[in-house]
């Protein structure tokens, strides 16, 4: 029976990486594979503080947590992987330990798509931390494997960091098809009346708690192309969401957008929504996307992370500029179709995230970790191919 160890700072239901962590480990185990997992509250024995409500003490205590789990973090990771020899570990962020890393996303990329200058990336001591640590990571010994999690993402890494001494492979996040899925006619009803909506209304769902970088403005700044067209803007914090509002005002699109705030579970919004827009800057992944096309929404988005690989333009979605026009148009597009035309874009939404299962993602991971028990049986590197498609 293969033994796997995971580590993230946070391992559970919900969003985020937390959540990939949980689903990835439920369906190992699902596939016989023992799991055992090490994050931030291990590492720190149990003892821990609630997280502070301030939003500047937040993102103090965020930085001092990742400079933590990043370095004693590392040793007692260490510490707990020496007492399993036969397990290979799979680290989803900040620990410099284990036989594979999966990378969430590069720091560096992701603040020069939103348009940071140098000075304003490493003028924050944190920032320049993990710069310095993933250097570390990607050109020294302490990975087997570095997992990207798409094509882009491999592209991304690189092109940052240049020379990555371990191999690369690509293994994209999993959907869940059960918990995401086209709603039933009840579910949709319950949707739209949670929400105070009528049934002829065409709405268009936004979810990203960081409002620039997802590029909500560009959704806002397009409802004058797409006259017909809701939004439905879900995430965000308090002063967040008011300068979204505050735009919405300035274009004269106010009564045409709903702002929800942050919700742990998206699917009600996602049953009431008749398609998905993310005209993000960069994105890791973007599982938002999966979750979308799985629940059968059309999705329109910027050809960034996994969204080239799974939205085909005219047929489950559309690839866009980043332009407030360009996703007006798109929108005002799937708007004007009728029932039987909607009913088309749906069933090829559905059709295209059901490759994306978590169950075979999992096989994937399973597969990987195998072969990297047999090389070391074998006391050799042996070859990986460059890229686990499946």
């Amino acid at each position: 029976m293969t033994r796997i160890v995971q580590i993230a700072p946070r391992i559970g239901p919900g969003t985020g990486i937390a959540s990939v962590v949980w689903n990835l480990e439920r369906e190992l185990r699902a596939l016989g594979a023992t799991v055992e997992r090490f994050t931030y509250y291990d590492a720190r024995r149990g003892k821990g503080r609630p997280w502070p409500k301030s939003r500047i003490r937040a993102r103090l205590v965020g930085g001092w947590r990742q400079v933590w789990f990043s370095t004693v973090g590392t040793k007692r990771a260490r510490e707990f992987i020496a007492a399993r020899p036969d397990a290979v570990v799979f680290c989803h962020n900040n620990v410099l330990a284990g036989d594979v890393y999966i990378n969430h996303g590069v720091l560096l990329a992701w603040m020069r798509a939103r348009g940071r200058s140098v000075w304003e990336i490493y003028r924050n001591p944190v920032h320049v931390f993990i710069y310095l640590r993933d250097r570390i990571r990607y050109r020294g010994r302490t990975h087997r494997v570095v997992v990207a999690l798409s094509d882009a993402g491999a592209v991304e890494l690189r092109s940052t960091y240049h020379r990555i001494r371990p191999r690369v492979v690509v293994i994209p996040n999993g959907v869940d098809l059960e918990r995401f899925h086209p709603p039933t006619p009840e579910e949709r009803a319950a949707a739209r009346q949670l929400l105070s909506l009528g049934d002829d209304e065409r709405v268009a769902m936004f979810l990203g708690h960081e409002f620039h970088n997802k590029g909500v403005s560009f959704a806002i700044q397009g409802l004058p192309y797409a006259e017909s067209v809701l939004l439905l803007v879900v995430g965000g914090s308090d002063d967040i969401i008011a300068a979204g509002k505050a735009e919405a005002e300035a274009h004269g699109v106010a009564e045409r957008v709903l702002f929800i705030g942050p919700r742990g579970d998206p699917t009600p919004f996602l049953r009431g929504a008749d398609m998905f827009v993310l005209p993000s800057a960069s994105e890791a992944n973007a599982l938002v996307v999966l979750e979308a096309l799985a629940s059968g929404l059309p999705v329109v988005a910027t050809p960034v992370g996994i969204a080239p690989e799974v939205v085909v333009d005219g047929v489950n979605g559309f690839l866009i500029d980043r332009t407030a026009r360009a996703v007006g148009e798109r929108m005002a597009q799937l708007a004007a179709l009728d029932d039987a035309e909607i009913a088309e874009w749906r069933r090829r939404a559905r059709e295209s995230a059901e490759p994306y299962g978590w169950h075979g993602i999992a096989q994937r991971y399973l597969d990987l970790a195998e072969e990297l028990l047999a090389e070391r049986e074998h006391g050799s590197s042996g070859h990986l191919v460059a890229r686990a498609s499946g």
